[in-house]
């Protein structure tokens, strides 16, 4: 008789306990987390999965088949809840699937050590079934998601009849305007670079500014600089206000004037965005001076530079600048500076400055300021609080304190002698109970003053009583539009933080596109109460998305997304105008880096289309009282007690009941708590005012968690700054993103035509240019400390092999 031995049981192995003990560490803070997620309302999944997790590992380090059974429900769990909660959304998926995956896959490839496992034929199946949806997800995540082509066919002509395109002002073959041209359109009418033939683009030259971070100092740099190219000339800033004219063709340094700007200048930034270039009418061609680059400066000096010498001129101002810090009253260095390049109408230098955000309420004044264009001289100034006081300030008085200022480009039309003025907010900008009713009236609005005396003509406003620093970035375009009765206006485009996109006419300042006034929450301060409408515009497509949810939070696993769901949560948010709270935080969505920035659009009249690259991206504040500021040794810049050591997210906001604590809205691992796309580039028909295409701009190559490289080419939309460039060949240009790549896109289909990777971060506007019969493509790689691309000093030209 032959006696069959019993099977003895399966030993387990010690990599199965060590998944066991893997499941029970990640479960643990699930289930924890997941508790409180519960007692602030939200999912119950998070406690469960934790639940589960932590049994399945007890289990498996037990040796015991049902501790695969449990994570098996659990998984499948998950999958359903997945697709419950964020559908179709791949995005959605990663964090609540990508980490159950893997562990999936490993526990399959082990189940043939444990006990009654299953065998190595099944476990190898199920392994190979996980591979395959590891590949499927693989093709997903190179999809783009949030992509959008009309069936609409691409409009070929302008909105009116009368629409002019090009600029009499300028040869075809020049960039003569910081927006290429007079009306701001940042359209060129060169098309030897077109649709068919970008992807040949290649490299001409690079020429370097040579300023850079010194090796001792925090690197506060982000040159974010457009040049300009009259004639024979191409004109350069570098991003401490250095001038250059370099040849267009080879890149080759004519001459270089040094601002003499210093590091304790700088405020948050070290940018000069824009150069002006100026003919004089009172000195003969051929003279030095007739022709001059003017420029505000870092450290609040006006000055002019002789276009063929790069000298200083000597009849402008004091020997060729002039101090713009007279009648501003007290201020330390960094506190106030010129970023922007000026407008210069009816010879008329118009100037503002920005105002270092957040440091106390009477701050310096945000007051515009007009200067003889020849000679430097003072015309007026336009100070909210002093209304009828267009004089420079008298001995011992200064203009008024903490008025909105205009940071950002402004643009002018020289026939209506009318310069438009984007404001931001007063000062300590997320509150506004000692704001007065004119500063009110004008802060984050487009002001039209009159360029030769300071008058003001009208006033358009896009936030009442902003408290969320959506101040308006955007340099306004003007063009052509048609009114009720389709006759052609005097129009502008006004670019919005939030998203909105409002056309005025702007002899009069009144709405040619729709606007209602919708209500909104109310804030529970009681010495800072909100408005009770805000102006949306209605009838043109907002670049944004819909308001945040708790299903959208994000993060790269199931951990950080629960952090995240914590975090929003505990946080007041009732959408785009959530008022600012001090029981508990409030978020910012978009937030005060969102929808359309300082790059604004670029508007292609021949076709009536916009192009406009916009940014997603949420921010997490809260108010703070005076004891908790303070008690971390956080003061305005200007106080005797400021220390610069002190690197808080917190904000002073002296000399108001608050301080401000405020960050983008992270995960753990510093990636942003919304879902992606959070930078988007999109192409909007004005005739029917209907977005033709829409698609995430940048790649995941160059981020990721804990600010790493992932090196995959996943087109996941990235924040941006800087704008596009549209031209008559049919292709759009833009840098911008995080991912240091400048693009060329088709402008009728969205469609990638090629791209460079820079040798430093884009976050600039592209410019081109024709010299010699050939077009030139140029980028200012300069790089972004706050976008944390890599800081660099190239100036990149490409242009088409001969």
């Amino acid at each position: 008789m032959i006696v069959q031995e019993k099977p003895t049981p399966r030993q387990s192995s010690i990599l199965v306990k060590l998944l066991a003990i893997v499941f029970v560490l990640f479960g643990l803070p699930l289930l924890i987390g997941g508790g409180y997620l519960i007692s602030l309302s939200g999912s119950w999944y998070y406690l469960i999965a934790g639940l589960a997790l932590i049994v399945s590992g007890i289990q498996l380090f037990r040796n015991k088949m049902s501790g695969a059974w449990i994570f098996a429900a659990l998984f499948v769990a998950t999958l359903l809840w997945t697709i419950w909660e964020s559908g179709a959304r791949f995005w959605g998926w990663v964090p609540r699937t990508a980490v159950f995956a893997v562990f999936a896959l490993v526990l399959a490839l082990l189940l043939p050590k444990i006990e009654r496992g299953a065998s190595r034929k099944v476990s190898l199946g199920l392994s190979g079934f996980l591979v395959v949806c590891f590949v499927i997800a693989g093709i997903c995540a190179f999809t783009p998601q949030f992509s959008f082509k009309s069936d609409a066919a691409f409009p070929t002509q302008p909105l009116t009849a009368d629409t002019r395109v090009n600029d009499p002002t300028q040869a075809d073959s020049d960039w003569k305007y910081y927006g290429r041209d007079s009306n701001a359109t940042r359209y060129s009418p060169l098309k030897q670079i077109n649709a068919e033939n970008a992807s040949k683009l290649e490299r001409a030259w690079v020429y370097r500014t040579g300023d850079l971070p010194p090796a001792d100092k925090s690197n506060k740099w982000a040159a974010e600089h457009t040049p300009i190219k009259v004639g024979n000339g191409l004109y350069v800033c570098s991003a401490t206000n250095n001038i250059s004219r370099i040849d267009p063709t080879t890149g080759k340094e004519i001459w270089k004037f040094k601002s003499g700007v210093e590091y304790k200048s700088i405020p948050y930034t070290a940018a000069c965005r824009g150069l002006t270039y100026y003919e004089s009418k009172v000195v003969p061609s051929g003279q030095a001076c007739h022709s001059r680059i003017v420029v505000g400066t870092l450290d609040m000096r006006l000055l002019a530079v002789d276009t063929e010498t790069g000298k200083a001129c000597e009849g402008f101002g004091e020997h060729g600048q002039v101090n713009l810090l007279k009648g501003m009253g007290y201020t330390v260095p960094s506190f106030v500076a010129i970023t922007a390049p000026v407008s210069i109408v009816k010879d008329t230098i118009v100037t503002s400055q920005e105002v270092k955000d957040n440091q106390r309420r009477w701050a310096p004044s945000g007051v515009t300021r007009g200067y003889d264009a020849e000679t430097g001289a003072f015309k007026w100034a336009w100070d909210v609080n002093r209304p009828g006081q267009k004089g420079e300030p008298k001995e011992g008085e200064e203009y008024s304190r903490g008025t909105p200022n205009s940071w950002t480009a402004s643009v002018g039309d020289e026939k209506l002698g009318l310069v438009y003025i984007p404001m931001g907010n007063s000062a300590a900008d997320h509150y506004s109970g000692t704001r007065t009713k004119a500063e009110n009236e004008v802060s984050s609005a487009v002001v039209a003053l009159d360029a030769q005396t300071g008058d003001v003509r009208w006033v358009f406003q896009t936030v009442h009583k902003d408290v969320w620093d959506m101040d308006l970035g955007s340099q306004p375009t003007l063009m052509d539009y048609p009114d009720a009765s389709g006759k052609a206006v005097p129009a502008m485009l006004i670019p919005t933080k939030m998203g909105e996109t409002f056309i005025v006419n702007r002899v009069t300042g009144k709405p040619l596109s729709k606007v209602e006034e919708k209500a909104v929450p109310a804030g529970d301060l009681k010495d800072d109460t909100r408005s009770p409408t805000q102006p949306f515009s209605v009838d043109m497509p907002r670049l944004g998305f819909p308001d945040l949810t708790e299903k959208q939070m994000w993060g790269l696993s199931p951990l950080d997304q629960l952090v995240c769901r914590i975090k929003f949560k505990q946080a007041n948010y009732n959408g785009i105008f959530t008022p600012p709270s001090i029981s508990k935080p409030w978020i910012m969505y978009p937030g005060n880096n969102g929808g359309s920035d300082w790059g604004s659009y670029a508007y292609d009249g021949n076709s009536g289309v916009i192009i406009a690259n916009w940014n997603n991206t949420p921010m997490y504040a809260q108010l703070l009282t005076r004891e908790n500021v303070e008690k971390d040794g956080v003061y305005s810049l200007d106080s005797p007690k400021f220390n610069p050591k002190i690197l808080s997210t917190k904000r002073p906001m002296d000399e108001t009941p608050y301080g401000l604590n405020i960050s983008p809205f992270y995960s753990p691992t510093k990636m942003l708590c919304s879902e992606p796309p959070y930078g988007m580039i999109s192409a909007i028909d004005l005739h029917t005012k209907k977005v033709l295409w829409q698609h995430p701009l940048g790649t995941a190559e160059r981020n990721g968690p804990l600010n790493l490289k992932t090196y995959l080419p996943i087109q996941i939309g990235l924040p941006n700054n800087g704008g596009p460039i549209v031209t008559a060949g049919g292709v759009a240009f833009v840098a911008a993103t995080t991912d240091n790549k400048i693009r060329a896109i088709d402008i009728k289909t969205g469609k990638e035509l090629w791209h460079d990777v820079l040798p430093a971060g884009g976050q600039a506007t592209p410019m081109t240019y024709s010299q010699n019969g050939e077009q030139y493509l140029v980028i200012m790689a300069g790089g972004h400390h706050f976008m944390k691309t890599p800081v660099g000093d190239y100036l990149v030209a490409y242009k088409l092999p001969k």
